[in-house]
């Protein structure tokens, strides 16, 4: 079955050239000119992915994007004309999965669109009965994608999950940034390791009790991250 993409984009050329490369790789496509129409589509449940600019009128990037991922568990790649790490930062923080920077190459925005898709079909399904995770007071349920601390439930988002589920994984193992970006995201482009930082970052604030002095997810200077176990 094609995987339906929404793109939430004010400017025609633009929408349409992401629109155009999308379907040239079979993916069904439909645009929202506002972020009004983005989100009241977002929120229809019709959609795969979401393409998601961050300057929108009536309603921007941000705010669909924090509201969309309170009610839908679903990849959401927010693309900006800005650079500065407070709009990724800020974009990551509301539950974004993803960011790319304009200009980018159309063929980059498939490859990253493809390669969100397949890795949210292979957490989504394929899960034996028998995959709980524990470490220490935490426990993760891969089947339903439930979180707890101390036996209270955690929301995360999908990535955040599947970040502390990839460490659950592995206790004590140091990954750097570039390990854990490569093998969550699966793409390899200069200076998106600051999307694993802020995943750390909000993580700690979730399950640590002082997110100052983490005691679960430990940073090993010059090294990377582990879940101590």
């Amino acid at each position: 079955m094609n995987k339906n993409i929404l793109i939430v984009e004010d400017e025609p050329a633009i929408a349409e050239l992401q629109r155009d490369y999308l379907e040239m790789s079979g993916f069904l496509t439909e645009i929202a000119v506002n972020g009004e129409e983005g989100l009241e589509k977002g929120l229809s449940g019709k959609y795969d992915l979401i393409v998601l600019d961050v300057m929108l009128p009536k309603l921007n990037g941000f705010e669909v994007c924090k509201r969309i991922r309170d009610a839908l568990d679903i990849p959401i790649l927010m693309v900006t004309a800005r650079r500065e790490d407070i709009d990724i930062v800020r974009g990551l923080g509301l539950g974004a999965d993803d960011y790319i920077t304009k200009p980018f190459k159309p063929a980059e925005l498939v490859a990253r669109v493809k390669a969100h898709l397949s890795r949210y079909d292979r957490l989504k399904g394929g899960r034996s009965a028998s995959n709980e995770v524990e470490v220490r007071e935490l426990r993760l349920d891969p089947d339903t994608r439930c979180t707890f601390m101390r036996d209270e439930e955690v929301m995360l988002t999908t990535k955040e999950f599947d970040l502390l589920h990839f460490l659950a994984l592995h206790p004590n193992r140091v990954f750097s940034k570039d390990q854990l970006f490569e093998r969550l995201w699966g793409i390899d482009s200069i200076g998106d390791t600051q999307t694993v930082t802020v995943h750390i970052r909000k993580l700690r604030e979730k399950i640590e009790a002082d997110s100052a002095n983490p005691v679960y997810i430990e940073t090993v200077w010059g090294a990377g991250y582990r879940l101590r176990g």
